[in-house]
Formats: structure tokens, C-alpha cells, sequence
């Protein structure tokens, strides 16, 4: 599995590294300093987990994580205690407390241990991580039952929850499945596996409902083509 560490303290860095070389089906592809180190070396390098630190110099592993389209399995790694992520309702992998404890990095790495018939391979997660005000969320793409613009912000359903995601719609419809998701409007894309119903709308259109009782209008032109995909 492929690994990147991510701490503003290099003995920190250097102590996981000397740790994950008991796991040798763990491989560590790179390390950062810093957030912005971090972006760029997920970016170049594309790991499968992180570790990674709360607190760094210039933000948080929480900053670092809103800011990636699509998030890896993170670890965090932390020297407070766990009321430092009580705040948040991140569903991340685990967290471990610095100085990290071998046995709890093992029961840590073990929920990510690929089954034999894998091969060593890891399958992306497909999540995205939300940050809106003082609350984060790690959300998988197939919970996310619709994208709704609001200028350069994307508002994202899922569960019972509203957050505001910091990117345009424009951008998040580049990296969504195309076969899974779709524009059906100007403003909005749906996870056609969330629709629950369809009913005809005026002038050739539909109405979609989704998971959660939601209700989206959509053109007649893109009704036609809702209607082609699904063989309508």
C-alpha cells in the first residue's frame, strides 16, 4: 500500500518511517512539511493513506484535506489528546497520539491491510472531505445525493446535511463519473443512483426524486437524454 507522511517535525517523520518498516506491505512513497508541500506531493504521487498531522505552521491537516478534490484514507496524527478532533465530524481512518504507540499503529494500519485476493492492491476510497465553518465531514461520493451551485460554492447533499463545498460546480463535475453522475440542470448534479422516482414535468420535462425525499426539475433537452442513458 502506498504511504505518504505528512508532519512539520522531521524526528516525527523519521520515527513512523523507522515504525512502518515492520509492515512491509506498507511502502512509503513520499513525506511533507507542510500543507502546501502536502498538496502538491498527494498530487504527484497519489497515496492511498496519509498520515497525517493536525497542527502544522502554515494550517491544519483539516485545511490541507478541504482543499483536495478528492480525498485519500487519512490517519491523523496528533499531540493532544482526542478532544482535539471532538470538534469535527470527521470520519477519518483513525488517529494515533504522538509518540506513536507500535501496537496501536498496527491496529491502525490493519483496517486498511488488503485481503490476499487483492494482490497488494488498495482500491481509492472515492471520498471527498467537506470543511464548513468549524465542522469537516469525510463524505464517499455514493452518499452524496446531489451538487447544487451557489456561485463558486457547491452545496452538497448527503444524509441529513447541507455543507457548503469551496469549489464550483464546474470543477467538481471534472472529476465525477460520468456514467454515475449527472448535470441535470445548470446548477445541480445528481448521483443517478439516488433516484427513488421520476414523474413527468410541463414541456417534456421530469421531475427527479432523490434519496431524502429531494426533488430536481430538469429541461426537456437533458430529460431527453436522462432518458436515452437509462433507456427510458
Amino acid at each position: 500500500m502506498r504511504v505518504m507522511i505528512i508532519d512539520d517535525e522531521r524526528l516525527a517523520r523519521d520515527e513512523l518511517r523507522r515504525l512502518l518498516l515492520e509492515h512491509p506491505w506498507v511502502s512509503v512513497v513520499g513525506e511533507a512539511a507542510n500543507v502546501q508541500e502536502g498538496l502538491q506531493q498527494i498530487a504527484a504521487l497519489a497515496p492511498e493513506l496519509v498520515f497525517l498531522d493536525v497542527h502544522m505552521p502554515d494550517g491544519s491537516g483539516f485545511d490541507l484535506l478541504a482543499a483536495l478534490a478528492q480525498a485519500p484514507a487519512v490517519i491523523f496524527t496528533t499531540a493532544y489528546d482526542r478532544y482535539a478532533l471532538r470538534a469535527f465530524d470527521v470520519s477519518a481512518l483513525d488517529y494515533l497520539l504522538k509518540p506513536i504507540d507500535p501496537p496501536r499503529l498496527a491496529q491502525a494500519l490493519d483496517k486498511r491491510r488488503p485481503a490476499p485476493q487483492d494482490a497488494g492492491a488498495v482500491a481509492a476510497d472515492g471520498k471527498v472531505f467537506i470543511k464548513d465553518g468549524e465542522r469537516c465531514w469525510f463524505v464517499a461520493l455514493d452518499d452524496i445525493a446531489l451538487f447544487e451551485s451557489e456561485g463558486n460554492y457547491t452545496r452538497v447533499y448527503f444524509d441529513n446535511h447541507r455543507p457548503l463545498l469551496l469549489r464550483s460546480l464546474v470543477q467538481l463535475e471534472a472529476r465525477l463519473d460520468a456514467a454515475k453522475f449527472m448535470r441535470v440542470s445548470r446548477s445541480r448534479i445528481v448521483n443517478l443512483a439516488s433516484v427513488t422516482g421520476i414523474a413527468p414535468a410541463p414541456a417534456g420535462g421530469m421531475t427527479l426524486t432523490l434519496h431524502g425525499d429531494l426533488r430536481v426539475g430538469m429541461s426537456r433537452r437533458r430529460a431527453l437524454v436522462f432518458r436515452q442513458l437509462n433507456r427510458l
